[in-house]
């Protein structure tokens, strides 16, 4: 929703929502901590309208706390890190995020086939790299990472960087460009170069 924008008028979304996301029939929702433009109330108040069975959430502390306002027949599970769920043929693991949020984590999905790391908001962060590489073996495949460099946030630099060290086969940008005018390029131009010159590694 735009509810960031609503109380920070600084804030306001510059891309519409897609309604077309409430169509999705949600069997497991992961929260990675309790800050509004991740935890946004109007949004999952609409995914629980619409819900014919129970969701499972699974959230770290100050999140999970937050979740279970939300009451009804569904499944908040209190995933700190280091904590592992097994649901629908995937195992979701949480690990540590470096954020404002002290309770913050991230979380690596694997569905036996492909691995995917879901950092959150999160500096770079040597506990955190080894956390990820403490789980997965030979790198990650797939790496969402935040890159705008505010709120304690990784930048673009450092997020290509954090790629290159948890050995991701691709690493995707996020937290950008949604309120602010914040660009992937240089992420990009890092993150292929380092690519580039490290195939064997890759």
């Amino acid at each position: 929703s735009d509810s960031v924008g609503e109380r920070n008028p600084k804030k306001h979304r510059r891309i519409p929502v897609d309604e077309s996301i409430f169509e999705i029939k949600p069997d497991v929702i992961i929260i990675t901590h309790d800050h509004l433009d991740h935890l946004d109330p109007e949004t999952l108040e609409i995914f629980l309208a619409k819900a014919t069975k129970p969701i499972t959430f699974l959230a770290p502390e100050a999140a999970y706390n937050r979740l279970l306002e939300f009451g009804g027949p569904h499944n908040y599970v209190l995933l700190a890190p280091h904590s592992v769920w097994s649901q629908g043929g995937v195992t979701f693991y949480s690990v540590k995020a470096e954020h404002s949020d002290r309770t913050a984590a991230g979380f690596i999905l694997d569905d036996g086939r492909k691995t995917y790391y879901v950092s959150g908001d999160t500096l770079y962060n040597y506990d955190v790299i080894d956390d990820v590489l403490d789980l997965v073996e030979g790198g990650v495949d797939y790496a969402f990472l935040p890159i705008n460099g505010r709120g304690n946030n990784m930048n673009a630099r450092d997020a290509a960087d954090f790629a290159y060290e948890i050995g991701a086969k691709c690493a995707i940008p996020t937290h950008y460009g949604l309120v602010d005018d914040i660009t992937p390029e240089e992420f990009a131009e890092i993150y292929i170069k380092k690519y580039d010159t490290n195939m064997s590694r890759w």
